[in-house]
């Protein structure tokens, strides 16, 4: 297709190229494809280097490009736009209309950790299900779950398929449905593991889940997540307090 034209008008000429560049975002182009260099986009559309710069920075920080020193300016992956509330990843991302799949890293039974036992309120030689996995949304990685289950309330849990929604055989198969939780949200720099299985640069921000969940009044889930903090945006609403 031919370049759009830009001219002399009441719309800035950079204004007039962030548009039209984000139409061929909204367009077509895939999450992660290159957009044209900032050489090519002065020749096809007369503009200067500054127009040029103005426009592809003003979608950078919209989040709709991303630039990589040395490789050049691409499409932004689309971020999971989530809610606080209380649902598996897999249940969440269908939801939101993402097609979910789960990398199993590991899947043992073993002595509950001793933070994981007071969370849980079980005895320090207590015996837990370590459930970590890499959990995708359209193929990209969007987050780490490192799960520990209470054994007593999930006997043979490892017996079942684990890349679906744990949750789920909870309601079930056990009949004991977890029905709430205690979460905390923070902030982190990837530790190098994190980095690595997310796909970013260490130290890169991402999100730190921090959860505790129940069956009626029964602790019997402790997991600490790691989110891409440029994948994933959590959306709540706020209301006056009384």
């Amino acid at each position: 297709m031919a370049p759009q034209h830009i001219v002399d008008g009441a719309v800035p000429k950079h204004e007039q190229l962030r548009q039209i560049l984000g139409g061929l975002i909204t367009g077509g182009l895939q999450p992660g494809a290159a957009i044209p260099s900032e050489r090519q986009l002065i020749t096809d559309y007369g503009v200067s280097r500054i127009t040029v710069r103005e426009a592809v920075g003003q979608l950078v920080n919209e989040g709709r490009l991303t630039r990589v020193r040395g490789k050049g300016t691409f499409v932004a992956h689309r971020p999971v736009q989530s809610t606080l509330h209380l649902a598996s990843f897999t249940e969440e991302m269908r939801g939101l209309g993402h097609v979910p799949t789960t990398i199993v890293l590991v899947r043992t039974e073993e002595g509950l950790p001793e933070a994981t036992a007071a969370a849980l309120n079980r005895a320090r030689d207590a015996r837990g299900y370590h459930v970590k996995r890499l959990r995708l949304a359209d193929g990209v990685p969007i987050s780490i779950d490192d799960a520990w289950f209470a054994a007593d309330a999930f006997p043979g849990l490892l017996e079942h398929d684990l890349a679906g929604s744990i949750y789920s055989l909870a309601a079930d198969h056990y009949r004991d449905p977890i029905v709430r939780a205690h979460q905390t949200v923070a902030a982190e720099a990837a530790p190098d593991d994190v980095a690595t299985l997310l796909g970013t640069r260490t130290h890169s921000p991402v999100l730190l889940f921090d959860r505790v969940s129940y069956t009626a009044d029964r602790p019997v889930e402790h997991t600490v997540s790691w989110y891409r903090s440029d994948r994933y945006r959590v959306q709540m609403e706020v209301t006056a307090g009384t």
